[in-house]
């Protein structure tokens, strides 16, 4: 089961590099539409989160819905996967996104503004109604270009950018995922 998951993670992966790669490097607007996921699958489209370029660096704005309300750990992840798979002989929800994107290999989770790895995102904020916050979200170390062959994580809970007391900020399990382009 694995094998076929790891298979179809990295067909996926390839899939989504060659059909957004065009879109990301004309820096038009990429929408990607994020689904709630499990531990068994991919669920329900929940909303989109579009990408822009700003003079700030990223500009990411969440349309979102169908959310536990709250602070939410969000972060750029290195594969354009959002199947699940197995940790430590467990399924796990988003797996196949791996872990979050460190192009340079610095294995640092310090946060959005900081030099760690730039998976960092600032965090997603959702409001009672399940709602995301309507204000746009800019991520100063990224451009449209670096988001091409990755997934978008939204984790259960929030993310404090620190390894301490548990590792990649203590925001838990994934709950939504998009690749990063598919609609």
């Amino acid at each position: 089961m694995t094998k076929s998951i790891l298979r179809a993670a990295l067909l996926s992966a390839a899939m989504a590099v060659a059909t957004t790669a065009p879109a990301l490097a004309a820096g038009a607007p990429v929408v990607t539409t994020v689904h709630l996921i499990t531990a068994t699958g991919v669920g329900a489209a929940i909303g989109t989160i579009t990408a822009t370029e700003g003079s700030g660096g990223l500009v990411l704005t969440p349309k979102l819905t169908g959310l536990p309300p709250g602070v939410h750990g969000f972060h750029l992840h290195a594969n354009a996967s959002c199947q699940p798979g197995e940790k430590d002989g467990k399924p796990g929800a988003g797996l196949g996104a791996g872990g979050h994107f460190d192009p340079a290999g610095t294995g640092k989770h310090l946060g959005p503004t900081a030099d760690g790895h730039k998976g960092d995102l600032p965090p997603l904020t959702i409001a009672a109604d399940g709602s995301s916050a309507p204000e746009p979200l800019t991520v100063p170390h990224l451009t449209l270009s670096d988001l091409a062959g990755h997934a978008f994580v939204i984790h259960a809970g929030g993310d404090n950018f620190s390894d301490t007391p548990e590792p990649l900020g203590g925001g838990g399990g994934r709950i939504a995922c998009g690749v990063v382009g598919e609609k």
